[in-house]
This record gives structure tokens, sequence and C-alpha cells, in this order.
């Protein structure tokens, strides 16, 4: 399985980048920097200290939605959202060894991600979250199956994923799961992660 980490520093109790190696020590797979309120200076600095931090497994940092600086700062990809940069467009522009992932709420978006050149997508979300209540309400696994089901692209689950219900994405298809607190509070993160990857 796929563990697919996002940063959201507003709600640690501890420092990000103390909790950012943390999660590189325990294996996940990929990072995903999404600090939305930072400045261009700020968010290229933060990038620049977490490809400093010791990365034992080569996790993939990703930056959301600045192509720009993910580049400068010497990171593996990009996330997108949605309603963001068209993916063909960067295609066009960006090194060919970028990853491109992006955010994706519905089969059509997943599809046309896929179509226009996508790596993996972010689908969601699945199951009930605060934090996605504006996505409106859950999707649910019988949508993420469908979803898997109409790409070969990796599709990771996203929403109100736990350890336990984690197996039910990866049994409608899904290559991983993506999450933000489940990721960053636990004092246990090796095990957490290690019995998500045994998923």
């Amino acid at each position: 399985m796929i563990v697919y980490a996002i940063t959201d520093r507003r709600s640690l109790k501890d420092d990000l980048l103390g909790t950012v190696e943390r999660q590189l020590h325990a294996g996940i797979d990929y990072l995903q920097i999404r600090e939305k309120d930072l400045t261009d200076r700020h968010l290229f600095e933060l990038t620049r200290a977490v490809l400093s931090l010791p990365n034992p497994t080569s996790t993939k940092i990703l930056v959301n939605g600045r192509v720009d600086i993910a580049i400068a700062a010497g990171a593996a990809g990009v996330h997108l959202p949605s309603n963001g940069l068209g993916i063909r467009k960067i295609r066009r522009s960006i090194p060919i060894d970028l990853l491109v992932a992006v955010s994706t709420h519905s089969l059509e978006e997943v599809v046309v991600a896929e179509k226009d050149g996508a790596d993996l997508a972010v689908f969601g979300p699945v199951f009930s979250t605060p934090s996605k209540a504006s996505f409106g309400s859950p999707q649910g696994l019988e949508a993420l199956s469908v979803v898997c089901q109409s790409v070969s692209m990796p599709v990771l689950a996203l929403g109100g994923v736990t350890v336990h219900n984690a197996v039910s994405c990866v049994d409608r298809g899904a290559a991983g799961v993506a999450a933000i607190s489940l990721l960053q509070s636990p004092a246990e993160l090796d095990c957490l992660v290690g019995k998500l990857h045994k998923v």
C-alpha cells in the first residue's frame, strides 16, 4: 500500500519539521507539503528544509500547487488541486521526470487527470471528515471502486482514513491512502506506517 502524508502545520502541537522527520523515518512513500498560506519565499525555504532532512527510504517530496517552487527547490514533484493549473500545460513545460499528483472528487476528474498525464490521483473524501466537509458528502467505497476500475494510474483514498478502513479501500482497488491527521499525530508512527504498508 502507498502511504501518502499531507502536511498541516496549523493542526500540529509539535513543530512541522520535527513531524516531517518522524514521517520520513517511518517510511512514508510520499509527502505533500501543503502550506497554502506561506509566502513564496517561505514555502521555498520550507521545501528546501524538508529536502535536507534525513530520508532513509527515499520518500518523494511534492509541493502543493506550485510547480515553480517544486522545480526550484529540487522536489520530486507537484500536487495539483482539482481547480489548479492544467496538467497538459504543465507537462509541456516541466522536466519529464517531475511527478504530477492531482486531487480529484469525481470519476470524470480522475479520468481526465489520467488522460492529461497525471502520475497518480488522490480521490475523496471517501469517508466523513471535518477537513473535507466543503467538498460535500463522502464519496463512499463504491464510488472509490468505480474510479479505481476506470483508470490504470494509482488512485489513493483520502478523507477519514484510518488503519481499519484502509483495508476496505485497498479491497476496492485503491493503491494506497492519503491522510493528514492520521499520519501527523501518532506517537508510534513507525508502527502505524508499517501496518499500512502490510495492508
